[in-house]
């Protein structure tokens, strides 16, 4: 094979899926710096610590869903966050297998002063990308989310 780049009538750059990625990760790291620098969080436990504190007691399972990461990476978050002691477990009354996750009080503080970070860079895009900019990547999301949703 040559050195030359095979690329047909096929352009990457111009992929959904692969436009998508790259503009979620690149907004995603941007974010992930600044909670890292002022909380010392992993991406994981952010994600973790942001599915509890929007939807209220879960399972490592649901958060995982909720989330769409891995179970090892909840695992580890999960333990992380219940050893900052902001996140508490409580075995199912039924099913011993299955425990339920919740914020602790001061978990439930980290969240409230986590939830004005992510306001605060939320106005940043807002300004980087201008209310028509903004209103039209948001209603292009919905038609992708509309039509990806999984049935059932």
């Amino acid at each position: 094979m040559s050195d030359k780049t095979v690329t047909g009538d096929f352009d990457l750059d111009q992929f959904l899926p692969f436009r998508l990625n790259r503009a979620a990760e690149f907004i995603a790291l941007r974010f992930a710096a600044a909670y890292k620098a002022e909380y010392g969080l992993t991406r994981p436990e952010w994600r973790t610590l942001a599915a509890l504190g929007s939807s209220g007691r879960m399972t490592a399972t649901e958060v995982g869903a909720h989330s769409t990461m891995h179970k090892t990476k909840v695992s580890r978050a999960v333990f992380a966050l219940e050893e900052r002691r902001w996140l508490k477990r409580t075995q199912h009354e039924e099913d011993r297998r299955v425990e339920h996750l919740e914020l602790t009080a001061a978990g439930a503080k980290a969240y409230q002063e986590l939830t004005r970070l992510a306001r605060d860079y939320s106005a940043e895009l807002e300004t980087l990308l201008g209310q028509d900019g903004l209103k039209a990547l948001s209603s292009g999301l919905a038609a992708v989310e509309g039509v990806m949703v999984k049935p059932g």
